[in-house]
């Protein structure tokens, strides 16, 4: 699918991998709706980005009414959409499910899960209205996959993420609308500054070179471009796969050893 030209809503716009987005997709010609719950971000991006071709939103990804404010407003300014990258996503702190209170685990799920499904649910008229070639990109995580001890509930929520995703790509095969899934691992971004959650560093987390958001929302771009169905990010996401794949119950041991330091 081609880029330029294109009405795309990225959301999680305001840093990290969404913001890098939003730059290169703006570069290439897209008209870009930058969706950010953090106002003043999306103020900066204005002011760094400048151009016509660009477009903010604040909206909490984590509220069903917010993302009907949103699409009612966008529809107005824009019309039409033709990509959706969901993108938006926070970590839970790094401790055993028993130990999450039931607002951080809700607001997990809601931001991570049913804050895509209502997005692409609310869009869902307008991305099969006519006749044209349409994307509908999620970002979930290698932890949608592989299951990271004290990262429990975020990593249900990107796998309820990947299975939907999948499960939409079924549903939709028989249309002009293109979907993937994309399975990130390790980002320099501040996810976890994001999440209001605080981490340690360790060396012996240190395994694998972690993944620019800059290589990153390139991969992204050239995978709607070449119909992508699903994309692994990074070098530790494509070793767990295979990891995962050959020995599940050594490879969680693995991990869990290299993540000592977190679970103490």
């Amino acid at each position: 699918m081609e880029i330029k030209e294109q009405n795309v809503i990225v959301t999680g716009a305001a840093s990290g991998l969404g913001l890098e987005l939003t730059k290169q997709l703006i570069s290439a010609g897209a008209n870009v709706a930058a969706v950010d719950i953090n106002k003043n971000n999306l103020e900066k991006i204005e002011k760094e980005i400048n151009s016509k071709n660009l477009k903010t939103y604040v909206v909490d990804m984590g509220d069903s009414k917010s993302i009907k404010d949103f699409k009612d407003k966008y529809i107005k300014d824009n019309k039409t959409v033709d990509i959706i990258i969901n993108n938006a996503g926070i970590i839970q702190p790094f401790v055993k499910v028993d130990e999450l209170d039931d607002n951080t685990i809700n607001r997990v799920m809601n931001i991570n899960f049913f804050g895509p499904l209502n997005l692409i649910r609310n869009f869902m008229p307008e991305i099969k209205k006519d006749d044209k070639d349409k994307y509908i990109v999620n970002v979930a995580s290698m932890g949608g996959f592989f299951p990271f001890p004290g990262q429990t509930i975020y990593g249900a929520s990107k796998a309820a993420l990947k299975i939907f995703t999948e499960g939409l790509y079924a549903e939709l095969a028989s249309t002009k609308v293109k979907v993937m899934i994309v399975l990130p691992g390790a980002m320099n971004t501040n996810i976890t500054e994001n999440s209001n959650v605080k981490m340690e560093a360790s060396s012996d987390n240190a395994s694998f070179k972690m993944l620019s958001p800059v290589d990153g929302a390139k991969q992204v771009i050239e995978g709607i471009k070449k119909n992508k169905f699903k994309l692994f990010l990074g070098s530790d996401s494509k070793f767990l796969k295979f990891l995962y794949k050959l020995n599940s119950v050594w490879a969680i041991n693995f991990i869990n050893k290299k993540m000592n330091n977190i679970n103490k």
